[in-house]
């Protein structure tokens, strides 16, 4: 501060503290690692929590930055490599329900960073979560827990980005828990599921593909074991409980949100093995043309373009030309009604799908 006595000498305070050292990204994850070994052995963590609140907070704050400063690459990715070289992110995942709501944010913003740094750091992410795989049950159990699914479900999401990730989640028995989830009562819990359930089939095509054409048919193993005593055995289809129980909701933001997805999968090149399968099944069909019929507008157009590959299938089997050709004059009527011209490519197609079915016949 300035004294009046020396006029613009500058004097020192003889009460003034010693500047406080700034931690390194080092120092940082290993106080917060300890912390949370120490709060979660603790019988009393409350005490070690304001202290672990301002520790993630530090944390985030270096890998976003501030209003005043932006991110340094070399900070980054420093606290990358600690934070997975000393299995920090498994602590902080499995602590995450003991943080109060706004630490929990920070937290997540904290693992969703770490899954999206640049390479060669992503490479380090995506081999820590290949050998930690359980803490993706976690993730997905999330779901479950009101209090926490979308604190998770953010987590997972920036999982997915690894393809080994999603590899696994693809697997029948973690897939199939997406169907419940999407349905959740809670409309933004239903929402953050939806979008993560979309994001994992249409990220990684290749892998996408492969698992849907591997496990087309699902079998319950735990219920194949018990049909052999009981002289019966459960066969699940993944397109069957898709259509049951998405397709068919009466829920329209359910069903609105799986047309769009289904149109997603089957017309993305790399599916085209599960698309030449989905398009030769009677049962889809008759789902589509029901479809057709909705009262919204929007799921009328998204579903049009699904039914629009049943007719354009070169290869049709007879079930489905018959159904086809059976509900000819009804499908050209409802297809007449459909008026979108400020929609050329729709328009197009169904000019198409309309030529198509009006010379489809039988064949003897």
């Amino acid at each position: 501060m300035l004294c009046l006595s020396t006029l613009g000498k500058q004097c020192v305070s003889t009460n003034a503290k010693p500047a406080k050292r700034l931690r390194t990204p080092t120092d940082l994850v290993h106080k917060t690692q300890a912390l949370l070994l120490y709060s979660k052995n603790s019988l009393n963590p409350a005490t070690q929590m304001t202290e672990l609140t301002l520790l993630i907070r530090e944390l985030k704050l270096i890998l976003y930055g501030d209003d005043a400063s932006e991110p340094s690459e070399e900070a980054c990715a420093e606290l990358t490599r600690e934070f997975f070289k000393e299995d920090t992110l498994r602590l902080l995942v499995i602590f995450l329900p003991k943080l109060n709501l706004e630490t929990r944010k920070d937290a997540t913003q904290v693992v969703a960073s770490l899954q999206r740094q640049p390479l060669p750091l992503r490479f380090q992410a995506s081999r820590y979560m290949e050998a930690n795989l359980d803490l993706v049950d976690i993730l997905i159990s999330g779901y479950e827990d009101p209090q926490l699914a979308l604190h998770y479900g953010r987590m997972l999401k920036e999982c997915l980005r690894h393809q080994i990730v999603a590899a696994y989640v693809l697997e029948p028995s973690q897939l199939k828990k997406f169907f419940d989830y999407v349905q959740h009562p809670s409309f933004d819990i239903a929402a953050d599921a939806t979008d993560t359930f979309k994001d994992l089939l249409t990220r990684h095509k290749s892998t996408v593909s492969e698992s849907l054409s591997k496990n087309y048919c699902w079998v319950d193993i735990s219920l194949l074991f018990l049909s052999f005593s009981l002289g019966w055995f459960l066969t699940e289809y993944f397109f069957t409980e898709f259509n049951q129980r998405l397709l068919k909701s009466t829920n329209y933001i359910t069903k609105r949100q799986a047309v769009k997805l289904l149109g997603c999968i089957l017309l993305d090149r790399s599916n085209s093995s599960v698309m030449t399968r989905y398009v030769n099944s009677k049962d889809n069909l008759m789902i589509l043309m029901n479809l057709l019929r909705d009262p919204s507008r929007n799921i009328q157009i998204d579903a049009f373009h699904v039914f629009k590959l049943f007719v354009a299938n070169k290869n049709k089997p007879t079930e489905i030309v018959s159904i086809l050709v059976t509900n000819k004059s009804k499908l050209l009527r409802l297809l007449g009604a459909f008026v979108y011209t400020d929609d050329e490519v729709f328009e197009t197609d169904k000019d198409q799908v309309v030529d198509e079915l009006a010379i489809l016949e039988l064949q003897d």
